[in-house]
């Protein structure tokens, strides 16, 4: 009897996935744990290896077709032979289904076998694939074997005829168009077209240039709409003085720097008040899961990281239980491996809150859009010296502080205004009496 292979859940509210490329053919024999498909969502890449050993028997979508979690995406027959099995022939992939546009020709459809980090960062360095030989299953090349091409010494050069002015080195760099990554654009609107084309209300004028959306792109539009659609979002700011965070940080940087071998950010203290301010107050730690609402007794944490592919959030796993070294660790692993794309499905599973972190140009303020089925997600903006008025021996005084805005967005079907305020006065609170332990 054939087993099905169904779409897994990728990471937190994750719902579809796109099929980006077949690893293998109907009639071929797979084994246990053997990569099958690529798919890639809003949040990650991913790759769904067998369950058992045994023949491919059919595969039921098509390369670039986009389905929801739990949709059986091939079949395999654990009792087949193998034998039986490398005697069939091959068979031309599924069709999509009738009146769907066909999907264009995966960039690396016909190259090397390569897993999707290793075929990335070879792009991204400019390694040639058909050069390397691949260790992982099936002779699959991955990330280690084009790290160690990129360690190796340079070949020497052989004598040959210049190339001519076409011609490029296999090992320079491609450009996100000549990989396919990301749609080229389109040429400016001629003015004989100007006010033809119709998108919407709008009429396209003259130097305009249409970018299609990328399949990633349209994933993560559906996803901020469906977000923002499902959660009524109410926003609240906190003025803070981080005067003595500043101080501290200040005052431990360089030592943290060399025991740790990373930098000290602001990012752990504010992460360190937000958990210790949800335990206080759990309710922005839930979820509403239909009719009930669902207070979670872990606190595990995302972190907002943007990256190439776009925004990510890792999850920081009981970051209750964690010491500020032990956050601030944390927390650079993930947006380290995050930047790299080094993360695994599971670490972007599980959030109950999220903290997000635009950097320094992060601006005054703004709200974020929360990530379901989370209630609440607390933004940091930028920290900028200001004027303020502080009382100093029954006198009142302008003083020069480095003051940071955080803002609070949170569902208003789970969270009323009185705890939602209480957690951010919280969080301002421990952040300005500067309590941590480094």
């Amino acid at each position: 009897m054939s087993i099905p292979v169904p779409l897994p859940e990728l990471g937190e509210s994750v719902v579809e996935g796109t099929v980006a490329r077949w690893l293998v053919k109907e009639g071929d024999w797979v084994e246990r744990d053997q990569p099958l498909v690529e798919v890639t969502t809003d949040k990650v890449d991913a790759e769904i290896p067998s369950p058992e050993a045994g023949m491919v028997e059919s595969l039921l979508v098509a390369e670039g077709q986009t389905v929801p979690v739990g949709t059986e995406l091939l079949r395999i027959d654990p009792s087949a032979r193998p034998t039986a099995a490398r005697e069939q022939s091959d068979p031309a992939p599924p069709a999509a289904p009738e009146g769907t546009p066909g999907p264009a020709a995966h960039p690396a459809a016909s190259g090397p076998r390569a897993t999707p980090l290793a075929r990335r960062m070879a792009e991204d360095v400019g390694v040639d694939l058909s050069d390397l030989r691949g260790t992982g299953v099936s002779g699959r090349i991955t990330r280690n074997d084009v790290e160690e091409a990129m360690s190796a010494p340079p070949a020497p050069a052989a004598t040959a005829s210049p190339p001519g002015p076409s011609a490029r080195p296999a090992s320079a760099p491609r450009s996100p168009v000549e990989t396919g990554a990301v749609p080229p654009p389109a040429p400016p609107v001629a003015a004989h077209e100007r006010g033809r084309s119709q998108f919407g209300h709008y009429a396209l004028q003259e130097g305009d240039r249409v970018i299609p959306m990328s399949p990633l792109r349209k994933i993560v539009a559906e996803h901020m709409v469906y977000y923002k659609h499902t959660s009524p979002h109410v926003g609240t700011v906190a003025e803070v003085d981080m005067g003595q965070v500043v101080a501290l940080r200040d005052a431990h940087k360089r030592s943290f720097q060399e025991s740790q071998g990373f930098p000290l950010t602001y990012l752990p203290f504010v992460v360190h008040a937000t958990v210790r301010a949800l335990r206080e107050v759990p309710v922005l730690n839930a979820s509403v899961i239909e009719d009930a609402i669902v207070e979670k007794r872990d606190i595990h944490v995302g972190i907002a990281v943007e990256t190439e592919k776009g925004l990510v959030v890792p999850v920081v796993r009981h970051a209750d239980r964690l010491s500020l070294a032990g956050l601030a660790a944390a927390v650079e692993d993930l947006s380290r491996r995050a930047r790299t794309k080094q993360l695994s499905a599971d670490e972007l599973k599980g959030g109950t809150f999220t903290v997000s972190n635009p950097g320094r140009h992060g601006n005054l303020y703004g709200f974020a859009i929360i990530n379901q089925p989370q209630v609440g997600i607390l933004r940091m903006g930028e920290i900028v010296k200001r004027p303020v008025v502080r009382s100093r021996d029954g006198e009142d005084a302008i003083a020069i502080r480095p003051i940071m805005y955080l803002a609070l967005s949170y569902d208003h079907r789970a969270v009323d205004g009185a705890p939602a305020n209480g957690f951010l006065h919280r969080v301002r609170e421990l952040l300005e009496a500067g309590d941590f332990d480094l």
